[in-house]
């Protein structure tokens, strides 16, 4: 069966600084809104082999740009795009909901089997990864995305030690376990940090594995992130 893409683009730009949602940004020091943050995820996202669906969940009041990045790269495929939420959580849940029918239609040939959902605020993802996670919650249930941390300290300065990780996106689990999840979620008002999140509080039988990453899939939180993607690009 095939897999389901989400990409959540639903955030704003108030950390970067910036008056637009920053992943709607461009990236080369063009105008073009197809060289954006979410410009490049949607770009790789349609080179990811055997994907059903790709959802795109945008913020109120950017569907017309979102649309203007995303026309461009489409050609003849389609994308559906889905006002999000307040949280994250809520803009996955918003998802979900979108391919529910999909995800239920168990043996049909427009059915899916995983659902990686990943944040465009992190441009510089590989189809290659994609390929991983979704490889890896096909055969275990789960999988996240996980680099190597270093360089960490305390509070009061002093050095962590031991081996340490940082969790990425895209993260990918089987759709049946992830919408089951998300629906008791729903029921007891619980808002996750991140897809991960939520399937180890209601899907503790599902075994969640890392997928090894690298420092490169960086994320676009700040002003000199901006600067470092674009130097990468360059």
């Amino acid at each position: 069966m095939p897999a389901a893409l989400v990409l959540l683009a639903a955030g704003s730009g108030t950390r970067v600084g910036a008056a637009t949602n920053k992943v709607l940004l461009p990236l080369d020091g063009s105008d073009d809104p197809a060289s954006s943050a979410l410009g490049l995820s949607l770009r790789t996202a349609l080179e990811v082999p055997d994907v059903q669906r790709i959802v795109l969940v945008v913020r109120s009041g950017d569907e017309e740009a979102v649309a203007a990045a995303a026309q461009p790269l489409l050609g003849d495929r389609e994308v559906v795009m889905v006002v999000g939420g307040d949280t994250r959580h809520a803009s996955e849940q918003a998802a979900l909901a979108v391919l529910r029918p999909d995800i239920e239609a168990v043996g049909d040939e427009d059915g899916i089997d995983v659902v990686a959902i990943h944040d465009t605020a992190r441009p510089l993802v590989s189809p290659d990864l994609f390929t991983a996670v979704i490889g890896v919650a096909r055969e275990h249930g789960g999988a996240i995305p996980a680099a190597p941390l270093t360089h960490l300290s305390t509070r009061d300065l002093q050095p962590v030690e031991g081996a340490l990780v940082g969790v990425q996106t895209p993260q990918a689990f089987r759709a049946a376990d992830l919408l089951a999840a998300y629906a008791r979620a729903a029921a007891d008002g619980f808002d996750g940090t991140d897809t991960g999140a939520t399937l180890e509080r209601y899907a503790s039988g599902v075994r969640i594995v890392a997928v090894p990453s690298t420092p490169l899939n960086l994320k676009v939180t700040f002003a000199d992130d901006l600067g470092a993607v674009t130097t990468l690009l360059t």
